[in-house]
């Protein structure tokens, strides 16, 4: 369920502090009239409740994204007890509603319900978190599209039945199954796998097996760390298929930026990511587990086989994000207007 669109908003110049600062999600969805107060430290010193109380005639809203994960539950409800000392509206993005790879279910539940109960107001990224959060902490929530974070780059295509996997600094769950499962796949499609890594990953400790397969010819081996979203793009452009290694986000901007690109995209199952874009292939991966190497393989064959999705049109993108910021506005409107009337 999502809640109806707030009223139109006080007015311009409204003072944010987001959490975090910035980044390529915040900035896309912060309204041009908005005056994003700072520092741009990590992390946050919005997020320690002596900070906020001393600061808090110096903004209109606060808006938390992320940056709580690793915060002990009391610490939480401390500072969600200074939030309402200090009578800041606060607004709650919700982008993660389970625990990361490594981290405590039952704490991250707490973490949420203590930040959910404290919210002027939810926004999240589709109806089915929406719904997940109405039935788990009873609060509704404005479902807001993912806004598009970079443009493709003209005259740059795709290698069919390229297969890309980007491993990073190899902190993917199950490097080597899914590997495994990508090179089955991309076989098996009639294609090849390429797998990034960081340029400073030293694979002799880290992942000898990804080098052996390499210099045996089975799969393609790049380093590579696009600096930012159109460097991100560019990357995906030459690619017919992405796979998304980590099972632990309810959402993606690694599905919007394949969405720009015009990749198909190959996702771990357990989030909404297919809700993001009806263009994605589904496998299975266990967050005790990790990757299923033979659903992972199945899902890149059928990614293959299918026609290649045509990219999203540009004007249409920037509208939506246009959009996104204008409820953006209207949220930040109606809370402060609320503070001032309180």
């Amino acid at each position: 369920m999502s809640a109806a669109v707030p009223a139109d908003p006080r007015g311009p110049q409204l003072r944010v502090a987001s959490v975090p600062f910035g980044g390529p999600y915040v900035d896309a969805v912060l309204p041009a009239d908005t005056l994003l107060v700072g520092p741009a430290t990590t992390p946050s010193p919005w997020l320690d409740p002596d900070h906020l109380v001393a600061h808090a005639l110096e903004l209109d809203v606060l808006h938390v994204h992320a940056g709580y994960e690793d915060m002990p539950v009391r610490q939480i409800e401390a500072w969600t007890a200074a939030v309402r000392r200090s009578g800041v509206p606060l607004v709650v993005t919700v982008h993660r509603l389970r625990a990361g790879r490594d981290g405590s279910p039952a704490l991250h539940r707490a973490r949420l319900r203590a930040l959910l109960a404290t919210a002027e107001v939810v926004l999240t990224l589709t109806p089915g978190a929406a719904d997940e959060l109405a039935d788990r902490f009873g609060r509704t929530a404005i479902v807001v599209a993912h806004p598009t974070l970079a443009a493709p780059t003209p005259g740059i295509g795709r290698e069919t039945r390229l297969v890309g996997l980007h491993l990073g600094s190899l902190g993917a769950p199950a490097p080597a199954e899914l590997v495994r499962g990508a090179m089955s796949g991309a076989l098996s499609g009639g294609g090849r796998l390429r797998v990034d890594v960081h340029p400073g990953v030293d694979l002799g400790t880290g992942f000898p097996e990804l080098a052996a397969l390499a210099e045996a010819g089975q799969l393609e081996l790049q380093r590579s760390a696009p600096a930012d979203p159109a460097a991100w793009v560019r990357h995906l452009q030459e690619l017919h298929v992405s796979v998304l290694p980590d099972h632990a986000d309810s959402h993606s901007s690694w599905i919007e930026l394949c969405r720009d690109a015009g990749t198909r995209v190959v996702v771990p199952g357990g989030g909404y990511h297919a809700e993001q874009w009806s263009d994605v292939v589904v496998y299975g991966s266990d967050p005790a587990t990790g990757p299923d190497a033979t659903s992972l393989s199945s899902a890149v064959v059928a990614a293959l086989t299918r026609p290649a999705p045509v990219r999203v049109d540009a004007a249409w993108r920037a509208e939506q994000r246009e959009a996104v910021r204008r409820v953006h506005a209207q949220v930040y409107g109606q809370v402060a207007a609320d503070r001032v009337t309180a």
